[in-house]
C-alpha cells in the first residue's frame, strides 16, 4: 500500500487527483475527513484521518504501508512533524519514505537565508540516517504561485503582478507535472538514495509571466516592481498570517538577489512527464487569472 500524507495541501491533492486518475490505489492521510471531500468519492482513494505529530493516531494511516510520499504544510513545525512522522512510519514497518522536499532554481541561491529551505535538508539528513529507504522529490517553486488568490501579489481587478523581483528570473513548474513524477516514482522500483530535483522548462522574468498570463486571457496584464515592505503591507491588509508573510519575504528577497535561474528537466525525462510551459499552464488556467472561477 501506498500512503500519501498532507494529502488536502496543493501538492498532496494534485498527487491523490493523479492517483484517481491512474485509477489506481492509495490512501490518503488527512487530519481532518470533512475537507477531503473533492476526492473521497474515488473507488480507489483510501482517506483516514491522523496527525503526524501524534503517533498514536497513526495506527490505521500505517497499516501494511510499505511506500510514503511524506508532505506536510511548510510551517513553523515542519521539522517536528515530518521527523516525528519518519520514527513513526519505521516503527511500522514502512521501507520507503520519498520526501517532497524543494530546491531553489535560482542560481546562487543560499539557503541558509529561507527557512523552509534549511529546514527540507535538516529534515532530508533525518531521514536518510533513519535506516528507512529514501528518495527526495525537489521541485522549484510552482506555477501555482500565480494564481490568485493564492499568497501572492496577483490584483485580477487591476490586471497586475506586483511582486519586488525586480529583473529576476525563475523557472517555475507546474505541480501536476510534480504529481505526475510522484505517481511514477511510487510506482518503479530502483530510486532509492536518489534526489529528483525538477524545475519547469523555461527560465522567465515576471515580464515574461505577465505577457503569457495576457496571450491566455485576451488582454492586458502588467507586471509592477514594487518594493518588499509595499508588498508585505498589502498582504497584512488581506489577512495572510505574518509567519506566511515572513517566509515568502525571506524567498523573494534572496531571489531578486539571484537573477538568473537553472532549468532543470532530468527528471522530467527520467519519468516519461512533458513538462508543462507556462504559457500552457496560464491558458488552462484562464478563467481563474480572469476572476471567474478559482482553481483546483
Amino acid at each position: 500500500m501506498i500512503l500519501v500524507t498532507g494529502a488536502t495541501g496543493l501538492s498532496g491533492s494534485a498527487v491523490i487527483r493523479e492517483f484517481a486518475r491512474q485509477k489506481a490505489p492509495v490512501r490518503a492521510l488527512v487530519r481532518n475527513r470533512a475537507i477531503a471531500q473533492a476526492f473521497a468519492t474515488s473507488l480507489t482513494v483510501e482517506v483516514v484521518e491522523g496527525d503526524m505529530l501524534r503517533p498514536e493516531t497513526l495506527g490505521a494511516a500505517l497499516r501494511d504501508v510499505d511506500r510514503v510520499l511524506m508532505i506536510s504544510s511548510a510551517s513553523k513545525r515542519m521539522v517536528q512533524t515530518q521527523c516525528t512522522f519518519i520514527d513513526s512510519a519505521r516503527e511500522a514497518g514502512v521501507r520507503h519514505i520519498v520526501k517532497f522536499s524543494g530546491k531553489e532554481s535560482s542560481i546562487g541561491f543560499n539557503p541558509s537565508h529561507f527557512r523552509s529551505t534549511w529546514e527540507h535538508e535538516h529534515i532530508e539528513d533525518y531521514l536518510e540516517h533513519s535506516g528507512l529507504a529514501w528518495t527526495h522529490l525537489r521541485p522549484s517553486q510552482f506555477m501555482q504561485f500565480y494564481l490568485p488568490p493564492a499568497p501572492t501579489a496577483v490584483n485580477v481587478a487591476k490586471g497586475a503582478l506586483l511582486l519586488p523581483m525586480e529583473n529576476a528570473r525563475l523557472s517555475p513548474v507546474d505541480v501536476e507535472d510534480i504529481a505526475k513524477v510522484a505517481f511514477a516514482l511510487l510506482h518503479s522500483e530502483g530510486h532509492e538514495s536518489k534526489n529528483y530535483d525538477m524545475t519547469g522548462p523555461e527560465a522567465l522574468t515576471m515580464t515574461e509571466v505577465v505577457e503569457r498570463i495576457a496571450q491566455a486571457i485576451g488582454k492586458p496584464f502588467r507586471y509592477v516592481n514594487i518594493p518588499l515592505e509595499e508588498t508585505r503591507q498589502a498582504w497584512l491588509a488581506a489577512g495572510i498570517p505574518s509567519e506566511r508573510i515572513d517566509t515568502i519575504s525571506e524567498v523573494l528577497s534572496e531571489r531578486s538577489r539571484c537573477v538568473e535561474s537553472r532549468v532543470f528537466l532530468d527528471t522530467h525525462k527520467a519519468f516519461g512527464v512533458r513538462p508543462t510551459t507556462f504559457a500552457e499552464f496560464a491558458r488552462r488556467n484562464a478563467a481563474v487569472f480572469r476572476g471567474e472561477s478559482v482553481p483546483l
